[in-house]
């Protein structure tokens, strides 16, 4: 079995894991499972009070990462910026697109999803389905927004707002 890269990752350490955004590695264990020794990362997401345990040799396979780089979170900031692109496409195929970008775990991808569906307070309505990716999304990007500057999220939610307040209408 080889272990692929795993010491990348160590305990305290941020991790965005795709499904659920940014994550603690609070330890590493090994446990046995069907007479497997395996070695875990025990990951905490403390906001939604979870404990995920992730075969150390599966987590670079399944899209953990670590976080952004100030870059990239700059980056994710210009496309916030951008003009909302809004396919023609049918909403369930549409929000099944979003939903991909927002489990992907992408940062870019994610503040793609954001752009597009941020209304200004004096745009029209947006459905049940539309609010909920939306806010899924911001929490996404606010959280490791805010992990990579250094964990106040208040801060981070006051910087994405801003960006999306210059926006081009």
């Amino acid at each position: 079995m080889t272990k692929t890269k795993k010491n990348d990752f160590r305990p305290n350490d941020y991790v965005v894991y795709p499904a659920h955004g940014v994550g603690q590695i609070v330890s590493i264990e090994e446990q046995e499972i069907a007479g497997i020794k395996l070695e875990l990362f025990v990951i905490s997401f403390e906001k939604d009070k979870m404990t995920l345990r992730v075969p150390t040799h599966k987590a670079t396979e399944i899209g953990m990462r670590s976080l952004s780089t100030p870059d990239v979170v700059s980056q994710a900031m210009k496309t916030l910026r951008g003009k909302a692109k809004v396919k023609r496409a049918m909403w369930s195929r549409r929000a099944q697109e979003y939903e991909q970008k927002i489990n992907s775990g992408d940062l870019i991808a994610i503040a793609e999803v954001v752009r597009d569906l941020h209304r200004a307070d004096d745009q029209r309505e947006q459905s049940y389905s539309e609010r909920q990716l939306y806010e899924a999304a911001l929490e996404r990007l606010t959280r490791e927004v805010a992990a990579v500057s250094g964990g106040d999220e208040v801060a981070a939610a006051r910087q994405v707002d801003e960006v999306l307040g210059l926006r081009a209408a």
